[in-house]
């Protein structure tokens, strides 16, 4: 809730000045789980205009999958590795994947979306198709299904 990040707000001062950077938090990464949902309920709900914006529904399904970017650096944390200060998702993957293969079953899907969350906040040349929405959707379906599987259980059994 607004009062808890309100109150925390010290400690998260203290974090960034001292170059500190915590992980673990349950709460927070349920949180931004549950943001992450609605930026893929968002692209869903946007498949039904005419036309269709195909752009923004990319966009959407990226942002759905940056924001679990928590889950990937909670992992790393777990295993006294120090997560990089990064919105890549490629790169967090690749990192993941050393300690745990499992996440080998998110590179495609992070590479697909990856480029959508930087591509459409600037003017693009890049053309996308329906077809490119659907499978940003389905790739974005795919990370929050793992995340939700692998990362919140474990979270959850701790």
């Amino acid at each position: 809730s607004f009062h808890q990040r309100r109150s925390s707000a010290p400690l998260e001062r203290k974090i960034a000045q001292e170059g500190v950077l915590l992980y673990n938090g349950q709460n927070q990464n349920r949180e931004w789980f549950d943001i992450a949902g609605m930026d893929l309920a968002s692209a869903e709900y946007l498949l039904g205009m005419h036309p269709l914006p195909i752009e923004i529904i990319c966009y959407h399904c990226a942002q759905a999958a940056e924001k679990t970017k928590g889950h990937f650096k909670g992992t790393l944390a777990s295993f006294g590795l120090e997560p990089p200060r990064s919105h890549d998702l490629v790169q967090l993957c690749k990192l993941c994947c050393q300690t745990d293969p499992e996440f080998e079953q998110l590179a495609n899907a992070c590479v697909e979306l990856t480029p959508y969350g930087v591509q459409f906040r600037y003017t693009s040349d890049l053309e996308l198709t329906e077809e490119d929405a659907e499978r940003a959707l389905q790739e974005c379906r795919i990370i929050r299904a793992f995340v939700e599987q692998h990362t919140l259980s474990q979270e959850e059994n701790a």
